[in-house]
């Protein structure tokens, strides 16, 4: 038995999956009757949550692949900031 978003989401096969997503990009049901906005609002969140669960991120909805960041001027991944080179890669917070 189905009791809340979480068990319908786990036990969501990917056919099911599919129907649905397809289900909210028509914004109309199977039998070709309109989806009304709350309707086509909780397949989005079923569709979304089992994406969570069960892809990739890149295979998700809304997926948008990151770039990698360039810095105006700096060469091989390094900034200058007031003349001193820092690397592009993570560094502790220090405080004086």
């Amino acid at each position: 038995m189905i009791n809340n978003v979480s068990d319908l989401v786990n036990n969501m096969t990917p056919d099911i999956y599919k129907q649905l997503k397809r289900v909210v990009e028509l914004g109309k049901w199977p039998t070709g009757e309109k989806m009304s906005k709350e309707q086509s609002a909780l397949c989005l969140q079923a569709v979304i949550a089992y994406e969570e669960n069960n892809l990739l991120p890149e295979n998700r909805t809304g997926y948008i692949a990151p770039k990698k960041h360039t810095h105006c001027g700096s060469t091989k991944g390094e900034v200058v900031l007031e003349g001193n080179v820092v690397s592009d890669e993570a560094q502790p917070l220090t405080f004086k």
